[in-house]
C-alpha cells in the first residue's frame, strides 16, 4: 500500500512548498508509492469560521506529515498538534519550522508593541485599532516546531533545496528518517583561504566582493576574510544540493545570511560565530547588526526582547 502524506502550513511563505514542486521528477517518480490526503497547498481547509466554533480540527490519520512554518497564533498550535495526534512521523519542513526563520524575527518585541508598530506608526496609513475579531489570538511569540510538539525529523532551509526534499520522501517512503549534513556552509565553500589574522574589521555588505566574473570561484578569495560578514562557518550546509556546486549565496558572490541554521541542533549561531570571530582576532565590539545572525533561527528563546523607551 502507498505510503499516506499529510502537509500543512503554519506561520511562513509557502516557499518549502514551491521547493516540493521544484523537486520534479524526482517528485513525480515517488507518486505511486505515496498517497497525498491532506494539503492545503492542493485545496484550502478553513477550520474557523468567523464566530470561531468548535476548535476541532479534521486532518485524516497518515503516515507522515509535513509542517512549514512556525507557530505564531492559536490557530496554528492546534493544527501542529492535531498534526502530532494523526500522523505517524512529523517532519520540520524548512527553516521556518526547524528554528523560528524570518517569523521568529518578530520575537524582539511583545505583542503590544508588533501592534502599535503595526497599526499606528506606519506613515502611509491612517491609524487603526488592534484587531480582535475573527483572527485568531496570537501567541505571546513565535515558536519552532519542536518548542511545542515532538519531531522526528528536520529538513532545514529557506527553502530546502528540492534534492534534499527528494533524498528525505525516498528515506522515509521506506521507513528511514533523513540524515542532514554535520558540516558547515565554509566546508562546501571553494573560495580562497590565506588563513587566519588577516582581517581586523568587519564590514556591512554594502559593496560587491572583490573578485574576476571571468575566474572560476575557486579564485576568489573567502568573503569572510575580504572583511565581509559571511556567517558560513556556524551555518549548515546544503543549499547546493546534490550537485557539487559551491553554497548557492557565495556563487553570487554574496556572504552566507545563515538560512539553513545551526551546523547542529541546538546550535546558537551568534555566539557560535562570535567565538569564531573572536578566534581570528577580529575584534566583535563593532560588528555591523550582530542579531542579524539569527534573523533564521531566533526561536527557542534565542532572540532578546527589545524594551522600548518610553516616549517624553
Amino acid at each position: 500500500m502507498p505510503v499516506t502524506i499529510a502537509a500543512e502550513v503554519l506561520s511562513g511563505c509557502t516557499g518549502c512548498e514551491i521547493a516540493l514542486l521544484n523537486t520534479g521528477d524526482g517528485f513525480l517518480k515517488l507518486l505511486d508509492r505515496i498517497e497525498i490526503v491532506h494539503m492545503p497547498l492542493l485545496m484550502d481547509s478553513k477550520y474557523f469560521g468567523p464566530d470561531e466554533g468548535s476548535e476541532e480540527i479534521d486532518i485524516p490519520r497518515s503516515d507522515i506529515g509535513f509542517i512549514s512554518g512556525s507557530i505564531r497564533n492559536r490557530e496554528q498550535l492546534l493544527l501542529a498538534r492535531t498534526m502530532r495526534e494523526r500522523c505517524g512521523v512529523i517532519v520540520a519542513f524548512g527553516t521556518c519550522a526547524a528554528y523560528g526563520g524570518i517569523p521568529a524575527l518578530i520575537n524582539l518585541f511583545d505583542n503590544k508593541d508588533l501592534f502599535r508598530r503595526y497599526y499606528r506608526t506606519a506613515e502611509a496609513t491612517d491609524s487603526a485599532s488592534s484587531p480582535c475579531e475573527v483572527v485568531p489570538p496570537l501567541l505571546d511569540r513565535t515558536f519552532a516546531l519542536d518548542e511545542k510538539i515532538e519531531v522526528d525529523a528536520f529538513i532545514p532551509g529557506c527553502p530546502p533545496h528540492p534534492d534534499s526534499i527528494a533524498d528525505a520522501l525516498d528515506r522515509l517512503i521506506e521507513g528511514r528518517l533523513p540524515e542532514t549534513p554535520v558540516q558547515s556552509v565554509c566546508d562546501a565553500c571553494p573560495a580562497k583561504r590565506e588563513g587566519k589574522g588577516t582581517v581586523q574589521k568587519i564590514k556591512r555588505f554594502l559593496k560587491n566582493a572583490r573578485y574576476q566574473p571571468e575566474k572560476p570561484l575557486g579564485e576568489m578569495r573567502c568573503l569572510l576574510e575580504q572583511g565581509l560578514l559571511c556567517i558560513g562557518p556556524v551555518t549548515q550546509a546544503g543549499c547546493s544540493g546534490k550537485s557539487g556546486c559551491a553554497p548557492r549565496c557565495i556563487q553570487a558572490r554574496v556572504p552566507c545570511r545563515g538560512c539553513y541554521g545551526p551546523v547542529r541542533r541546538g546550535g546558537n549561531q551568534l555566539l557560535d560565530m562570535l567565538n569564531a570571530l573572536a578566534s581570528n582576532g577580529i575584534d566583535t565590539k563593532n560588528l555591523p547588526d550582530r542579531l542579524s545572525m539569527l534573523r533564521f533561527s531566533g526561536a527557542h528563546s534565542m532572540l532578546p526582547r527589545q524594551v522600548r523607551k518610553p516616549s517624553s
